[in-house]
């Protein structure tokens, strides 16, 4: 348990950041939940158009500190692999 005023006043923020985070986390995997959809239903442009929305939200997630870049680079790369399949 915390005791110093510092480490009370850190505990605050690590649970304030931590909330902020898993509503990060949350909005990024709708986002790649809605392209895998698409891939499933076999529809290509409609995959395609959800490829788009989803990049510029990992990306934020990579500079908001919630994903390391190479993951969410990995993440978009098998992701247009599998929507450019459908063709």
């Amino acid at each position: 348990m915390a005791n110093s005023p510092q480490a009370k006043k850190r505990a605050r923020q690590n649970e304030r950041r931590m909330d902020i985070n898993k509503a990060r986390r949350s909005r990024i995997r709708t986002y790649l939940r809605r392209v895998e959809e698409a891939i499933a239903s076999g529809d290509q442009t409609k995959a395609a158009a959800a490829l788009k929305a989803a990049q510029p939200e990992l990306m934020r997630g990579v500079t908001r500190g919630v994903l390391h870049k190479n993951t969410a680079s990995r993440k978009m790369s098998r992701l247009s692999a599998r929507v450019k399949a459908l063709g």
